[in-house]
């Protein structure tokens, strides 16, 4: 099938969480024998903080927005499935409501990458304009959410809604020699974000400065001028080709959840896979739903506080460690990769379309300009 996508960036990571996202996830379908043109906005300096300068399994098109929205609109329309994921970036609203142009021929698809966000902001203006173009999709994806965001999308009008969860490459995510430099007993990456910050606050610096005698790492972007403990070391913008080294240099790896995937839970982020693959020993903060992808206390560690996160760094052997994340990359090679996504998100479309086996998706090339 030709796909045709809308996406913040499959290029590059540069305060773009969803990359390693996209990566997976369309890695996956053009190695099932669909043909993926992915489209992203030249904005926020991504094209100039690319950490792919190549895609070999879809031909990116990085456009200048909004000029060049009426070309795209009418060559996503002679794909099979025409994708706007939430989050672009630019044009997010225009780009919503212009795709559904492309019915038919094509099919369309929201894919949210942020659901519990994007729900309570239309639950609460029912003005929003996204409102009324939830029915007209032909499929709702979603980054995570579980049964809530299904129910909830399903009351919005949504025709169906299917989470299609983050998930390991394990040609991308592995174990690595740990480099000295980058050696802590606890590490966190994730940008500085406004329904993150509390959370960081509360479970990696307030845990920095209970255990004084151990070194904390931390990377993503936003957060200079941040007071923190000082064996806090923070890094910057950590780009993908250091998150295995990070990982593997770490004696403990921690996830932050922003509080509304916590509170919705069932949205296990990126980081948890690239740590899995990594073979790291992961302690999360608690969602609902964990259970669901790892076994607590035998594949992960979940913490409801800083003082439960000390704990663990001060009553785990390295053994132990080693232990519970060699385990959480047997689950996640066992259950949790990109290559079953993406046949999971192909069967939803086979269902749709009432075809039993893959041959019979339309396979026809798609010929894009530039």
């Amino acid at each position: 099938m030709r796909i045709f996508v809308f996406g913040s960036s499959i290029t590059s990571s540069y305060w773009n969480g969803a990359a390693t996202y996209y990566r997976g996830i369309y890695k996956n379908l053009a190695a099932l024998g669909h043909e993926i043109a992915f489209a992203e906005p030249d904005i926020l300096q991504r094209q100039q903080n690319r950490d792919l300068s190549e895609v070999e399994y879809a031909k990116v098109i990085v456009y200048q927005t909004p000029r060049d929205i009426d070309d795209l609109i009418r060559l996503a329309a002679t794909s099979g499935l025409v994708i706007k994921h939430s989050g672009v970036g630019s044009d997010d609203e225009l780009l919503e409501q212009r795709i559904l142009e492309c019915r038919p021929p094509a099919q369309t698809a929201f894919w949210d990458v942020d659901a519990p966000a994007t729900l309570a902001r239309v639950e609460g203006n029912r003005f929003d304009p996204f409102r009324r173009l939830i029915p007209q999709y032909d499929f709702v994806f979603t980054y995570g959410g579980g049964p809530e965001v299904v129910s909830r999308y399903g009351k919005l009008g949504a025709r169906n809604c299917h989470p299609i969860y983050n998930a390991l490459d394990p040609e991308t995510h592995f174990p690595v020699v740990p480099e000295d430099g980058m050696r802590c007993d606890l590490l966190f990456v994730g940008n500085r974000l406004p329904d993150r910050e509390r959370r960081v606050e509360q479970f990696f610096l307030a845990a920095a400065a209970l255990a004084p005698e151990m070194s904390f790492l931390l990377g993503g972007e936003g957060w200079n001028g941040k007071a923190m403990p000082p064996n806090v070391r923070w890094l910057g913008h950590v780009g993908t080709e250091a998150h295995n080294r990070l990982n593997c240099s770490a004696r403990m790896v921690l996830n932050i959840n922003r509080d509304s995937m916590a509170d919705v839970g069932f949205s296990p982020p990126t980081r948890v896979f690239e740590a899995a693959g990594a073979a790291a020993c992961m302690v999360t903060d608690r969602w609902q739903g964990i259970e669901s992808f790892f076994e607590p206390g035998r594949e992960i560690l979940v913490a409801g506080s800083a003082e439960e996160v000390v704990g663990y760094l001060r009553g785990s052997s390295a053994e132990k460690a080693c232990a519970i994340g060699s385990a959480m990359r047997v689950r996640a090679l066992a259950a949790h990769t990109y290559a079953q996504r993406a046949a999971e998100f192909e069967r939803i479309l086979q269902a749709a379309r009432g075809d039993r086996h893959p041959s019979a998706l339309d396979s026809s090339r798609m010929q894009l300009a530039g």
